[in-house]
C-alpha cells in the first residue's frame, strides 16, 4: 500500500486501516488493533447533519411505497421551485430552470440548469434505486378459506418473503386505478398502515416441519381475516360487484377496505391496482444514545432522501456552468429491465431534451461531449460492519455508521468504481469536509450489484460506487445511523456545489 505525502509516495504497512478523504490515507492505528479500527474522522464544518434525521424518519414512515416515495419526492421538488415537465410533451426548460419529470410515478428524475450552463458542459448526476424488496399482490388476490381463514394471494418481488417476514404487522399499500364519470383514468395512492396482515409462524413444538426451507407458495401465505362460515352456516354478507368486474378477483374485505380509503362508492370504476405489503413499524431512532435509525426499506430510499435534499441544498450559485441532476430509479431490486429502470432510456432521454432545448440543436456530436463531461455518483447503501460477523469482512474495507459514505469497488464490473473516479469524489469528500470510507467484498463472498456499471456503461460517463452505511441489508427491518442520512446529503450537496471547480483538475 502506499500512501501520497507532498513529497511524493512512500510505502505504508498493510495491516493499518484506511479511509479515503483527499488520497488514500493512514488512520492512526497499531498493528495488534482491530481489522475495523476507525477511520479518521473529516475535520467538522458549519453543516449539521443531525437535522435530517426526523425528516428522514417521518419521509421512511410516511411513504412505504415506491409510489408514495416518486410522490413524496416530487412534491418536495415542486414546493422548493421545481416546475414539473411531462415525457409526453415537446420540453421548453431554460438556463436557470429547476425541473422534474416522472415515468411510471415510481421513477423520477429532478434537474437545476446552471444560468451559465452552455450544452456540452456536463452534467453532475447522483442516482440511486426507491424500490425495496416486498411482497405483491397477485392478479388475483382473492383465495377461498382455509380452515377458517381468509388468506391474501401474494408474490415475493425480489428477495421479499424471507424470512424476517415472519409475524410481522403489515399492511397494505400502492396505487388504484379508478374510472370516473367521464370514463377518464385516475391514478390515487392507497395506504391501510394498520396491522392487516400476518404471515404465522409454526410453534417450534411440531419438530421437523417447524424447520426450513419453507415454500413461498405455500407456506408463506398472508392472513387477512377469518371466515368460519364453513361450520357457522352464517355467511359473511357480500358486496354486489357486476360479474367480470377487476373487483370480483380480490377479497371483498380488501376491497371495502380500498373503497373506504379512496372514498370510491361504485366499486366497479376499480379498473386495476398495484398493492404490495410493507411492514407498518414505524422508523425510529434507537441505541442508548440515539445513535442509530431503525426502519423497513432503508434500501435504498436512504440514498435517495439524501440526493435530493442534497441537491435542494446546494446553491444556484455553485457550479452555475453545469446540470446538477438526481435520478431515482424503479426495478432496480430485480434488474433494472423495465422501462422505468435504470437500463432504460431514462436517464439518456432527459439529457438529450436538455440539450436540445439550450442549444437550439442536438446531435450525437454535442450530447457525447456532454456525457464525456459528465459524472454519476451510483448511490446504493453499502455494508456496514456487524460486529457479530467481522470474519465476513475483508480487512480495511468495513464501513461504520455515523462516519461518511462508503465508496465500494469490485475488482469484476460489479460496481463502477475506478481510480479516477476515487479521486474524484475524493477531492469532493476534502472540499466538502466529508469522510469517505470503502468497501470491497472478500474473495470468498458473494458480490452484489448496483445502477452503476449498466448507467454508467449506457452513458459512457465517468462513475463511482458510492452508498451510505447500513447494517441487515435485504432484511425487513434494517439499521443505519442517526448522522448518517445528514452525511449523505453533506457529500451530495458538495458534489454539485464543486463538481464543475474539481473537474477541472481532470482534463
Amino acid at each position: 500500500m502506499v500512501r501520497k505525502t507532498p513529497s511524493g509516495f512512500s510505502i505504508i504497512s498493510e495491516n493499518l486501516p484506511y479511509h479515503i478523504t483527499h488520497g488514500y490515507e493512514q488512520c492512526s492505528s497499531s498493528a495488534s488493533e482491530s481489522p475495523v479500527a476507525a477511520p479518521a474522522i473529516a475535520l467538522p464544518t458549519s453543516f449539521s447533519p443531525e437535522k435530517y434525521a426526523q425528516p428522514y424518519i417521518d419521509f421512511m414512515t410516511t411513504n412505504p411505497t415506491v409510489f408514495h416515495a416518486v410522490a413524496a419526492f416530487a412534491k418536495q421538488l415542486a414546493d422548493a421551485g421545481y416546475e414539473y415537465v411531462s415525457e409526453r410533451t415537446i420540453w421548453k426548460v431554460k438556463l436557470g430552470g429547476k425541473y422534474y419529470t416522472t415515468r411510471n410515478n415510481s421513477s423520477i428524475i429532478a434537474f437545476a440548469i446552471g444560468k451559465d450552463y452552455k450544452a456540452g458542459n456536463g452534467v453532475g448526476i447522483v442516482a440511486g434505486h426507491v424500490d425495496a424488496l416486498t411482497a405483491k399482490l397477485k392478479p388475483v388476490s382473492k383465495l377461498a378459506a382455509k380452515s377458517g381463514f381468509v388468506q391474501l394471494a401474494v408474490a415475493p418481488y425480489a428477495g421479499g418473503l424471507n424470512s424476517t417476514w415472519w409475524d410481522r404487522d403489515l399492511g397494505i399499500g400502492g396505487r388504484v386505478l379508478l374510472k370516473d364519470k367521464d370514463g377518464k383514468i385516475q391514478e390515487k395512492l392507497v395506504k391501510l398502515d394498520w396491522p392487516i396482515a400476518r404471515i404465522p409462524t409454526l410453534a417450534p413444538h411440531f419438530g421437523a416441519a417447524a424447520n426450513p426451507p419453507f415454500n413461498k407458495e405455500t407456506q408463506m401465505v398472508p392472513i387477512i381475516g377469518l371466515d368460519n362460515s364453513d361450520i357457522t352456516g352464517a355467511a359473511s354478507p357480500s358486496i354486489d360487484l357486476p360479474p367480470g368486474s377487476f373487483a370480483t378477483t380480490q377479497p371483498e374485505a380488501l376491497v371495502k377496505a380500498i373503497g373506504t380509503a379512496l372514498d370510491v362508492q361504485d366499486y366497479s370504476s376499480i379498473v386495476n391496482w398495484e398493492l404490495e405489503l410493507f411492514d407498518i413499524q414505524p422508523a425510529q431512532l434507537g441505541g442508548i444514545d440515539k445513535e442509530f435509525i431503525f426502519a423497513g426499506r432503508i434500501d435504498d430510499k436512504l440514498c435517495c432522501f439524501a440526493a435530493i435534499e442534497g441537491l435542494l441544498a446546494s446553491p444556484d450559485d455553485a457550479s452555475p456552468g453545469i446540470v446538477k441532476m438526481v435520478a431515482c430509479f424503479d426495478d432496480e431490486e430485480i434488474g433494472s429491465y423495465l422501462r422505468q429502470g435504470a437500463r432504460s432510456n431514462f436517464t439518456s432521454s432527459v439529457i438529450e431534451r436538455i440539450v436540445e432545448a439550450t442549444s437550439g440543436s442536438s446531435g450525437p456530436n454535442l450530447v457525447n461531449s456532454t456525457l464525456a463531461n459528465s459524472f454519476l455518483i451510483s448511490s446504493d447503501v453499502i455494508h456496514a460492519v456487524n460486529p457479530n460477523f467481522l470474519n465476513a469482512y475483508l480487512q480495511n474495507h468495513s464501513p461504520r455508521l455515523n462516519v461518511g459514505v462508503a465508496v465500494s469497488a469490485d475488482p469484476n464490473g460489479h460496481m463502477t468504481t475506478d481510480s479516477v473516479s476515487t479521486a474524484l469524489l475524493s477531492r469532493v469528500a476534502e472540499k466538502s469536509g466529508s469522510t469517505l470510507q470503502v468497501f470491497q467484498i472478500r474473495n470468498d463472498s458473494r458480490s452484489g450489484g448496483t445502477i452503476g456499471p449498466m448507467t454508467s456503461s449506457k452513458l459512457g460517463v465517468r462513475a463511482i460506487d458510492a452508498g451510505i452505511p447500513q447494517l441487515s441489508m435485504h432484511s425487513i427491518r434494517a439499521t443505519t445511523g442517526s448522522l448518517d442520512p445528514g452525511l449523505g446529503v453533506k457529500l451530495f450537496k458538495g458534489f454539485f456545489d464543486y463538481y464543475e471547480e474539481i473537474d477541472k483538475e481532470f482534463q
